[in-house]
């Protein structure tokens, strides 16, 4: 090697430190940065040039150290396990959510709960079979009778609601999944322009990691890597995103629970009518929206099939009864529940003359009738017991949903934390990268000194001896 190649080696080793702390500076300043991944100078060794014919047999040393590439330490088996528990949790916790929000409306136990009602209802006939025909326990039953219906309407109404919540998160969904598919199919464009140049792409790849597991999450998305940097996105084994293009989903069906006969479904934006299986909080959310089927329906469809079947069950057996009694005044009585079409309960009677507390002929101060209604509580098919099927329906449901998202999530944290033990940056690492690098640079810039004082004594002082 000339003196004029060793300096060549030393510029090159300090140019390779430079990149070095300028890659371990890049990482220490991105460790707090979501979905950042830690970046390694590709280094290798240039081969010692060919002896030329005057060589002398002296022994050759390489040419010092050539930069290849600034290489993401990322890991795609490790991506792909995340953004496969991501989906299940987004399924999971979606299911989760809708069930937990069926719990409060229950607030069973509690003072405003169906079952409260109920006792207080009950409790109102046993006093009025105690005291047929007096206005004070006729109002108080008037009262526990109102005060149940609107109980139950309100739960109902409750379920209803909630229902256009979750159809218009589901909308909401859909949305957010076709603008992340444009900026996944942007992300491919610019990363395969950069790479063509001959650029880092690195931080756009960092960028394109974080949308495809919100689309994981969401839709439960799969990622094919190409050769050229991009990846396409596939939901149902159809591509979402194809390169630099990206197709738009659309979801189809009822607007509101009166309607929820149809399923609410996903569909591709230029295909409708063919429904789409995906998965993630989607399909989390579109599964509590199905129509009830026997108890194996949506959750939500379920649960306001339930409370009309409950209404309608107790308007039944109530106004069975009461329709054979006769009031404390002699006059005869009819129902006591009336029940809409939708499932809505309320109270016929408006005072003491239209409730029946005895049986007809029986005289002012028979109760037997209302103490027949006061008995109805008790019983194996008794309203109550109907009702407390339906809670603990609810509450095995809600349950299970939230250990089903318990495991789900503690699936996700483990293997987020098997990616980034891998991929995110290591503070006392960067440190050691950063010393070790320094330490190169100052070594290379001392190599360059003497070289350069060499060439100094060569070029300038040979010849001067003796003068």
């Amino acid at each position: 090697m000339s003196t004029f190649g060793a300096l060549n080696t030393a510029f090159r080793g300090l140019t390779a430190a430079q990149q070095g702390i300028a890659v371990a500076g890049n990482n220490i300043a991105n460790a707090t940065t979501a979905g950042y991944t830690r970046q390694r100078v590709e280094q290798s060794s240039l081969t010692a040039p060919l002896q030329g014919l005057f060589s002398g047999g002296s022994p050759a040393v390489g040419e010092g150290v050539s930069v290849d590439r600034i290489n993401r330490l990322g890991n795609s088996f490790l991506d792909s396990g995340v953004r496969t528990a991501t989906s299940q949790s987004g399924f999971t916790t979606a299911r989760a959510q809708s069930l937990r929000g069926l719990e409060n409306i229950l607030q069973e136990p509690g003072t405003n709960s169906i079952s409260s009602g109920l006792q207080s209802y009950w409790a109102a006939w046993q006093g009025a079979a105690n005291k047929p025909g007096e206005p004070a326990a006729a109002a108080v039953l008037l009262a526990a009778g109102n005060s149940l219906a609107t109980t139950i309407n309100t739960a109902q109404a409750a379920v209803a609601g909630q229902w256009s919540d979750t159809r218009s998160q589901a909308e909401a969904t859909v949305a957010t999944i076709n603008s992340t598919a444009a900026q996944v199919a942007e992300s491919n464009a610019a990363i395969r322009s950069v790479r063509n140049a001959g650029g880092s792409a690195n931080e756009l790849i960092d960028a394109r990691s974080i949308l495809t597991e919100t689309l994981s999450r969401l839709s439960g998305g799969t990622v094919k890597e190409l050769p050229d940097g991009t990846i396409n996105v596939f939901v149902d084994g159809n591509a979402l995103v194809s390169g630099t293009s990206a197709r738009s989903l659309a979801l189809a069906g009822p607007s509101s629970l009166a309607l929820s006969d149809a399923p609410v479904q996903l569909e591709w934006a230029d295909r409708p009518g063919t429904p789409v299986a995906g998965g993630g909080q989607l399909a989390g959310i579109l599964s509590v929206l199905a129509p009830p089927a026997d108890g194996s329906g949506g959750a939500l469809a379920e649960a306001s099939a339930s409370y009309a079947s409950f209404a309608q069950n107790l308007a039944t057996q109530v106004n069975t009864v009461h329709r054979t009694g006769q009031s404390a005044t002699g006059a005869s009585t009819g129902a006591f529940f009336a029940i809409a079409a939708n499932g809505t309960l309320s109270v016929i009677p408006k005072d003491v003359s239209g409730i029946a507390v005895g049986r007809p002929g029986s005289g002012t101060l028979d109760g037997s009738i209302a103490d027949a209604i006061a008995q109805l509580g008790v019983g194996k098919g008794s309203p109550d017991a109907a009702w407390q099927g339906v809670v603990a329906g609810i509450g095995v449901s809600a349950k299970t949903a939230l250990q089903q998202d318990a495991l789900s999530s503690a699936a996700w944290v483990s293997a987020a934390a098997s990616r980034d033990a891998q991929s995110s940056v290591s503070l006392d690492e960067e440190n050691i990268s950063l010393l070790s690098n320094q330490h190169a640079y100052q070594a290379a810039a001392r190599v360059m000194t003497a070289v350069d004082e060499a060439l100094d004594v060569l070029i300038n002082r040979t010849g001067l001896v003796g003068r």
